[in-house]
């Protein structure tokens, strides 16, 4: 009986990190999309002119501001 109760501890614990081993893994590529998806778009903003940015009220110094003002709370 003391065999079986280790074996169970042993797999609920081994099933515990890998949950937080998925998980982690998950966040990780979460950000890494998000990251990714932020840098697309402030290349795709560099790319523009000074007039195509004013149309949409984006100064050059503030693309990356503009990209991340969600996070920055500016």
């Amino acid at each position: 009986m003391t065999a079986l109760s280790i074996s169970n501890q042993t797999a609920s614990h081994v099933s515990s990190r890998l949950r937080s081993f998925g998980e982690a893994l998950k966040r990780g590529f979460i950000s890494y999309a998000e990251r990714r998806s932020r840098m697309d778009q402030i290349n795709r903003l560099n790319a523009m002119t000074d007039e195509e940015l004013a149309e949409i009220g984006v100064k050059r110094d503030y693309i990356v501001h503009h990209v991340y003002r969600d996070l920055l709370h500016i």
